[in-house]
């Protein structure tokens, strides 16, 4: 039987593989996808798209919980937590579907399996016992994610030590969590579980929550999570897992240590790629602590192999992944398509108030060297944020003193996470400060507070 050829094969069909795929069958080649799971990869099925559901549910109930406050009765309040969860995966089925059909639209093939490099251009794809089919490309693009990484000789059962995964569709809900790991994985399921009632204690062995923002915004999102019932421990390390009939955390930080005990503990520390069985090794793909090491075109020390994605580390993000293989794809294509500017990469957290970022910290900027001019505007001097009940939090913004360059933007807020991406078109056609106070920004409307923002770093904001 002759072995199938494509132009690009794809071994991943998260959110870096299937956009790489479609756009390669936009640009006129032949592709096809390996993936043993749903199509979309963990962003669709277990990570982004279904931890959205689950946390506009908790947002909800947290509002009908202050029915009063906008004068409407609401007694008898309760909620199902199985048909919560079941919403968040039947959107999660429902967007993968979405993948399904582009597939067929762009006539790209799916083939089920795993894949592993077997010699230059082929692609080894086995599928459940010793099913196993040869299949040829001019180019293999590596892009098989991450999993979640746990502590030293601490494992993820899913029972009590659970993973993203597990929390995200629990058989019942737990009265107790310790979180480990404050990132946005961990945050994100704190603000979503102690909305329904779950004691919840977030373990940081970093200064504060959220360790990548600007530290003035995770502090002021900290002390919201600390008034709505959220245990913050920062500083911290973890030095033991213990499970039994309750799991057991024991920590250490500079008051000494202590043992956390809850019904589970959710392992948020972060991720690991997707690097074992792909024959990397036996190919001669350079990797690095774990990571698949590529270019900025994402090629890797081998001819012919990109890789794209978690997999090829950080920042684990998925528009990051999906734009890496935009540009991979395009530049195959002899499109000579930009390389990705990865400190124009946005950040979100999904929480309430929500938290969203580009560019440099406050603390970044100082330690290369600016001279700083910053705004801020908070969000209670905002009429629209007043109407709408959602006064916590502010906009910040970073700007080089002496061109006026915006350096960084930092919002905790509502809509913080659909706002951003105005300062990042700003910030990508590289506007000063008077570009963005200059322009007409809509009345009433949360985005005024970056137009407030813009001119109070330069003295002369209206409304405060």
């Amino acid at each position: 039987m002759a072995e199938r050829q494509f132009d690009i094969l794809v071994v991943g069909g998260g959110p870096g593989g299937y956009v790489a795929a479609i756009r390669a069958a936009q640009l006129g080649f032949s592709v096809a996808v390996v993936e043993r799971d749903r199509l979309g990869g963990v962003c669709l099925n277990w990570g982004c798209i279904p931890t959205k559901a689950l946390l506009k549910n908790a947002e909800i109930y947290r509002a009908f919980q202050h029915a009063d406050r906008w004068g409407i009765s609401c007694k008898g309040l309760t909620f199902d937590f199985a048909k919560i969860i079941k919403r968040s995966r039947d959107v999660a089925l429902l967007n993968s579907k979405g993948v399904e059909y582009l597939f067929k639209k762009n006539k790209i093939e799916h083939i089920h399996g795993t894949g592993t490099l077997a010699g230059p251009g082929r692609i080894e794809v086995s599928s459940g016992g010793s099913s196993k089919e040869a299949i040829r490309a001019k180019h293999i693009i590596l892009a098989t994610g991450a999993r979640p990484r746990s502590i030293p000789g601490v494992g993820i059962d899913g029972k009590k030590i659970i993973g993203a995964a597990e929390a995200m569709a629990p058989s019942r809900q737990p009265k107790s969590m310790v979180i480990i790991g404050a990132g946005a994985i961990g945050v994100e399921f704190a603000y979503f579980y102690n909305a329904f009632g779950t004691k919840v204690t977030i373990v940081e062995m970093m200064p504060g929550i959220l360790p990548v923002e600007d530290e003035e915004i995770s502090k002021l999102l900290a002390s919201n999570f600390r008034k709505n019932g959220i245990d913050i421990i920062t500083g911290a390390r973890v030095e033991e897992v213990k499970t039994g009939k309750d799991v057991t955390v024991g920590i250490s930080s500079a008051e000494g240590k202590k043992n956390l005990k809850a019904e589970v503990a959710l392992m948020a520390i972060g991720v690991q790629g997707n690097i074992e069985n792909l024959g990397l090794e036996k190919a001669g793909v350079k990797t690095d602590k774990g990571w698949i090491v590529a270019d900025e075109f994402s090629r890797t020390s081998v001819p012919g192999v990109y890789a794209i994605g978690d997999v090829a580390g950080p920042p684990w993000l998925a528009h990051v992944a999906s734009r890496e293989g935009i540009v991979c794809v395009e530049a195959i294509a002899g499109k000579n398509p930009a390389p990705l500017d990865y400190d124009s990469v946005p950040g979100c957290t999904y929480c309430q108030p929500q938290v969203a970022s580009i560019g440099m910290t406050e603390k970044r900027a100082l330690a290369e060297g600016y001279e700083l001019k910053i705004g801020r505007y908070p969000f209670t001097a905002s009429g629209k944020a007043r109407a709408i009940g959602e006064t916590d939090g502010l906009v910040k913004l970073i700007f080089d003193a002496k061109y006026g360059e915006l350096l960084g933007a930092h919002i905790l807020g509502a809509e913080a996470t659909e706002m951003i991406a105005e300062l990042g078109v700003a910030k990508s056609l590289e506007s000063t400060a008077p570009g963005i106070f200059n322009t007409i920004h809509a009345h009433p409307t949360l985005s005024e507070a970056i137009m407030e923002a813009a001119e109070n770093a330069y003295g002369h904001s209206i409304h405060i």
